[in-house]
């Protein structure tokens, strides 16, 4: 399917080299699959499962995207907590959240389309994280700001609640999804993050997303300002192309350090903003590394992966995550969860070593 992504841009590399100890220096979170799960391969490339990433000294390169625990169909809030812990006490440092990560049609909407769960995500991360008796210093929390939620659910019609000006994107509007990238919007609601997630300063803050009824070099001055004024420490964008990622990389200069785009066997990334990213040295992380769970996707893309997971006798998910890891030795995979056993399974993809065969079958 893809070829193998390396730092520095370099492409077309045939062979992946596990590092020695990655897996044994983090708890196992799981059952390890069957069959020769840890084999040790003599390859060309290291690509480490722990890496340093915004300020944080190494932690794995599988995270957690927190969208799933606080959206339509959310667990409730205990059960919602328990996942998070159970991701952390699983050896996951990176937790991905999102101010727009709420119910757009709670009780209590009011005429201007945002809810009164505004801001759920963001206060469940923080109360998790707060009652977790783990190292919290470790933990790295992103969020999202310059998306919103709306009770419109017509694609392409604009919500009068918010001035007339902003217009529905046309993926996932059926959901009320809503860009809002004015500068002055997105710097104040990142500061209300900060105030919801209790910190100085935000660790790192993405831009949810481009907006079509402002320019992108708005959005990204927005960023700039907030680094400037110390709000956020490092920044990052998302859904993006390669000519934004280099317009982001000419603004923000070397404190934009990740991009955050959807990357999966069912969404394989066609401009290719990962080898991009390879070749500026950013990190990539991938949103809906499983395919997601908003839109439909093609479930024949997983059929290689489901035949591997057989013959291994573990989850074909597990599979995926381990063949994303060897993508880009920059990348960053942030599944979902909503209860503490699919996190554990995600996370087991740090344990499980492809073979050659494997990876060749897998594309």
């Amino acid at each position: 399917m893809f070829a193998p992504v390396r730092s520095a841009g370099e492409t077309n590399i045939r062979h992946v080299r596990y590092a020695d100890g990655a897996a044994a220096a983090w708890p196992n979170a799981g059952r390890a699959c069957e069959n020769g799960g840890m084999t040790e391969l003599q390859h060309d490339v290291d690509f480490a499962n722990r890496v340093g990433f915004a300020g944080k000294a190494a932690m794995p390169r599988i995270g957690m995207g927190t969208m799933a625990l606080a959206i339509e169909g959310r667990p409730d809030r205990a059960t919602a907590v328990d996942t998070i812990h159970a991701a952390l006490d699983a050896g996951v440092r990176y937790l991905d959240t999102a101010w727009s990560y709420y119910l757009p049609s709670a009780p209590g909407v009011d005429g201007t389309g945002v809810a009164a769960d505004f801001g759920y995500g963001e206060r469940l991360v923080h109360d998790a994280v707060a009652s977790w008796d783990g190292p919290r210093d470790e933990v790295l929390v992103a969020t999202k700001t310059g998306y919103r939620r709306t009770i419109s659910k017509a694609a392409g019609v604009a919500d009068a609640g918010v001035d007339g000006r902003q217009r529905l994107q046309a993926a996932g509007s059926r959901y009320g999804w809503m860009a809002d990238s004015r500068p002055e919007t997105m710097i104040r609601d990142a500061k209300e993050s900060a105030l919801r997630l209790g910190v100085d300063a935000l660790d790192l803050l993405y831009s949810h997303g481009p907006d079509p009824a402002v320019p992108y070099a708005d959005t990204l001055g927005a960023l700039r300002t907030l680094l400037d004024e110390g709000v956020i420490r490092y920044a990052g964008i998302s859904r993006v192309d390669n000519a934004q990622i280099d317009l982001a990389r000419e603004v923000l200069g070397d404190r934009l350090i990740a991009v955050q785009n959807q990357f999966s066997p069912s969404h394989p990334d066609p401009e290719g903003t990962m080898g991009h990213c390879a070749a500026l040295g950013l990190d990539f992380v991938c949103w809906s590394p499983l395919g997601g769970f908003l839109d439909p996707f093609d479930m024949h893309a997983y059929d290689p992966f489901k035949r591997v997971a057989a013959a291994r006798g573990c989850s074909y998910q597990r599979v995926v995550l381990a063949w994303e890891l060897t993508r880009y030795d920059r990348l960053f995979t942030i599944p979902s969860a909503r209860n503490p056993h699919e996190v554990r399974d995600s996370f087991a993809a740090l344990d499980l070593r492809l073979t050659d065969d494997e990876l060749a079958a897998l594309g």
